[in-house]
């Protein structure tokens, strides 16, 4: 018999507001028969949306919150002053194992600072990575860390290539996936005083199978399954790619609808195309888990819609059968003891 999956939606924070949560959630459960929500937000508002939908009543529950934290606050003021936030009840809610998995549109800032101070990092890791997935022409990358850790030390950034190496072969199913560190060459002698420090820990690492370094332009070609680095570059790098994959898509809209012509060679050329643009479509890769907590929080779009939220729920599913958080701990506690 599957194991339930319990999973909380915070649907407050998010650009699209309850109604995506609430759509997200009753399809959600269609598509995954062992899964249980439980959403966090204003009570009255979500019975109202609920009501709008067919669904098995026992299998998705409401806890009120009657704060919201914004974008605007301070992440971590907000995190300790609004304790009766959707954010805040939710992480709770998995800190006190009520819900295996946490997911949120809402404040990055806020959603880090809570998942560090409340759900908290497991026992051995070092610093808690944002990772998400990027499309490239060959197969799905990860990139680690986009936003959580911008003065992360090389220790740390050792401790993130094996995370997302556990992530890829156990959620992605790569096999023995392959590393590498972002670098403005491919020389080992180049790079900035952390990625030569991190260097020579990254090539003795007989957990991970690291490659060298990679140029940003060779991430989207797929040459490496882990794309390792800072949070400041890992940054950069995922909003240029999202800014690129939308000027471009833009484009070609663009030029397929300026004339007649182009037109019907769009109608011919529909099928192949819509394959190709499917893969930076982001509603289906899931969100940006934080890895290395005591618990499952995973950073969805602030702009996600009821595919995204249906999307990162089958990640949330697909993580917690894998048992990617006690691979995890239970891989830096091996390293640890042979340190040792």
């Amino acid at each position: 018999m599957e194991k339930t999956v319990k999973i909380v939606i915070d649907t407050l924070g998010g650009d699209n507001g309850a109604k995506v949560c609430v759509a997200g959630a009753v399809e959600g459960l269609k598509e995954n028969p062992n899964v249980r929500i439980i959403l966090t937000g204003h009570e009255d508002e979500l019975k109202n949306l609920l009501s709008e939908h067919e669904y098995d009543k026992g299998r998705i529950e409401i806890v009120n919150a009657t704060e919201e934290i914004t974008t605007e606050e301070h992440p971590v003021e907000a995190v300790r002053k609004k304790k009766d936030s959707s954010l805040v009840v939710g992480l709770n809610l998995v800190k006190e194992g009520k819900a295996d998995a946490f997911i949120s549109a809402g404040s990055s800032g806020a959603i880090l600072a809570g998942g560090q101070f409340i759900v908290g990092r497991a026992k051995g890791v070092k610093r808690t990575p944002l990772a998400p997935i990027l499309p490239t022409s060959t197969k799905p990358s990860l990139l680690i860390d986009c936003g959580a850790n911008v003065d992360a030390k090389p220790e740390v950034l050792n401790q993130f290539a094996e995370m997302g190496s556990i992530y890829m072969e156990n959620i992605m199913g790569v096999k023995n996936p392959t590393v590498a560190i972002v670098n403005i060459g491919t020389e080992e002698a180049k790079g900035n005083a952390l990625v030569k420090e991190t260097y020579p820990l990254l090539k003795a690492n007989k957990h991970i199978n690291f490659i060298g370094s990679i140029e940003a332009r060779d991430i989207p070609a797929g040459k490496a399954d882990v794309i390792l680095t800072e949070a400041f570059v890992g940054n950069v790098i995922l909003k240029m790619y999202e800014g690129m994959a939308k000027m471009i898509l833009g484009e070609i809209k663009g030029a397929f609808l300026s004339n007649l012509k182009s037109k019907i060679g769009a109608m011919m050329v529909k099928k192949s195309l819509k394959k190709v643009l499917s893969k930076f479509n982001a509603s289906n890769k899931g969100g940006a888990p934080l890895l290395g907590l005591n618990g499952l929080v995973v950073k969805i779009h602030g702009n996600s819609k009821e595919a995204e939220v249906i999307s990162a729920i089958k990640q949330c599913v697909t993580f917690i059968e894998s048992d990617v958080s006690g691979k995890i701990i239970r891989g830096l506690a091996a390293d640890e003891e042979v340190e040792k």
